[in-house]
């Protein structure tokens, strides 16, 4: 039975690894736009630290999901993931090629599986006493109780990562089935829409540090400094936010407020960006891909024939009936 199902593109891959420039080209040879799957692209005003596409990027091919959340706000990865999916519906609809670009798995898997309807609830009053029995009774106690009721979950969740037990307790407390349940229902591909993720992978990630490193710099000769500050009087980094704690920003904020100094602060955003590429690599290798090797002999691949390889299989699978 043919899959009726929209079909879209993905490029992945870790932080400077050229997700944009690659999704740039393939959305104008394939007549597409791009999806960002960036979960601080989302937030108005943090355009540098986030590495954004420039507004001369914008214009070559039709951006979505840029700017449309205050830094003061929460956003989930469900609510982007039913933002992306609708997006996504619609560019098909007009016979273009939906693709996503970023380096955020948790958003493109939200996407890509049924984890996509409406964000859970939450029972800020059952956090707190869930809390205030590992407070007063201890972990194990807090991890005993989960165990009674989720097995499955208490098995994976350390006793001492209070916060992911209290959360899967509170999805039992929410929906009266384990965690471990709602997991297994949430592993379903999206009904609506079908991805092929690109991954581009790096076989000498010392490169890849290196292009961070740049990157860094780069961020902080443009005015990422500036930019925070900016933002920081605006009353936009409040504290406990998660635009606040955001790669780039936290690291400048410490120096705004005279604990490092800008060469220090850049130097814990390097170290930062090389811990968070790394775990976007473990993240994406991990799941349903086609790899793409971005480098070669310790130099980035030619820019053409990367093209090209990505060409010979995004066109083989719009073609294809899945």
């Amino acid at each position: 039975m043919t899959d009726t199902r929209a079909k879209c593109l993905a490029v992945t891959g870790a932080t400077a690894s050229g997700k944009t420039a690659l999704a740039i080209l393939l959305a104008e040879a394939l007549d597409g736009e791009i999806i960002s799957c960036d979960s601080m692209q989302v937030y108005r005003g943090m355009d540098i630290g986030t590495a954004k596409a420039t507004k001369e990027e914008q214009a070559r091919v039709a951006h979505h999901l840029i700017d449309i959340v205050d830094p003061t706000e929460s956003f989930s990865a469900a609510e982007y993931a039913a933002l992306a999916e609708k997006a996504a519906l619609e560019i098909a609809s007009r016979g273009k090629t939906p693709i996503f670009c970023g380096g955020t798995g948790l958003y493109l898997e939200a996407v890509r599986t049924a984890r996509h309807g409406a964000p859970m609830e939450s029972d800020d009053a059952f956090r707190r006493e869930m809390h205030a029995l590992a407070e007063r009774e201890g972990n194990g106690a807090l991890h005993a109780r989960l165990a009674a009721v989720d097995p499955v979950s208490a098995e994976a969740i350390h006793p001492n990562n209070v916060k992911r037990v209290v959360r899967a307790l509170e999805i039992y407390h929410l929906t009266g089935k384990p965690k471990s349940e709602n997991d297994r229902g949430a592993s379903l591909e999206n009904p609506r829409i079908s991805i092929c993720n690109l991954f581009l992978d790096f076989s000498d990630r010392a490169l890849l540090y290196r292009r961070i490193d740049a990157r860094v710099e780069m961020m902080a000769a443009v005015g990422l400094f500036e930019e925070t500050e900016r933002l920081l009087k605006e009353n936009k980094l409040l504290p406990g936010t998660t635009a606040a704690a955001a790669i780039g920003y936290k690291e400048c904020l410490s120096a705004l407020r005279g604990e490092a100094s800008r060469e220090e602060a850049l130097e814990d955003l390097k170290n930062a960006t090389h811990h968070y590429a790394k775990r976007q690599k473990t993240w994406f290798s991990a799941k349903p891909h086609i790899r793409l090797l971005a480098d070669e002999n310790g130099e980035m691949r030619d820019t053409d024939a990367l093209l090209r390889e990505a060409l010979f299989h995004a066109r083989a699978y719009l073609k294809s009936d899945l």
